[in-house]
């Protein structure tokens, strides 16, 4: 039976982007060629309230966004034989366009 994360409050599950490790003519790639630390977002929670009058404040992020994430941090989270991250909202850097 499949498991399904569905974050609380203003959390965002994320599944990293992991760069190939050689290009489609065979050749190997180094480890650090690509720096960028990006995942694709799997799940968000629902948001936080605000404090003065019980606002609701919605994620920044959506379901199936390309985010930038930061080098450390997140909570390592196994579902099946899939590995994800649990991020905070204010955690993630930022969304990446092409």
């Amino acid at each position: 039976m499949a498991k399904r994360l569905i974050p609380t409050l203003n959390r965002v599950l994320v599944e990293k982007i992991v760069p190939p490790s050689k290009t489609t003519a065979g050749i190997l790639l180094p480890e650090k060629s690509s720096k960028l630390n990006s995942g694709k977002v799997v799940a968000v929670g629902p948001g936080l309230r605000g404090e003065a009058g019980g606002n609701h404040i919605p994620v920044a992020v959506k379901e199936g966004d390309t985010v930038l994430l930061p080098e450390y941090g997140g909570t390592q989270v196994k579902l099946g034989e899939k590995e994800y991250h649990l991020y905070r909202d204010e955690d993630i850097l930022g969304t990446l366009h092409d």
